[in-house]
């Protein structure tokens, strides 16, 4: 399955109504059908924001996650 937002309304396969902007779950068969008819963009999609950009994290900061502590220890022994 795959995630997109729709260009244009869209009515599915059981009847129901997609309005341009809703984002929908559709298989590879239906997205082909989709872009084929330019209700869906076929460019990469741009994030949560729309902002174009790689997402950085929760804080912006684009640094690796180093766990819920943000200790960033690799401990294991438990303790």
């Amino acid at each position: 399955m795959v995630y997109v937002r729709l260009e244009q309304d869209w009515t599915d396969s059981s009847g129901e109504l997609h309005p341009a902007g809703s984002m929908v779950d559709v298989d590879a068969g239906t997205l082909a059908q989709l872009q084929a008819q330019g209700i869906v963009n076929e460019t990469d999609w741009v994030g949560p924001s729309g902002g174009g950009t790689d997402w950085v994290g929760p804080s912006g900061g684009g640094t690796d996650w180093v766990g819920p502590s943000g200790g960033g220890t690799d401990d294991d022994s438990g303790t």
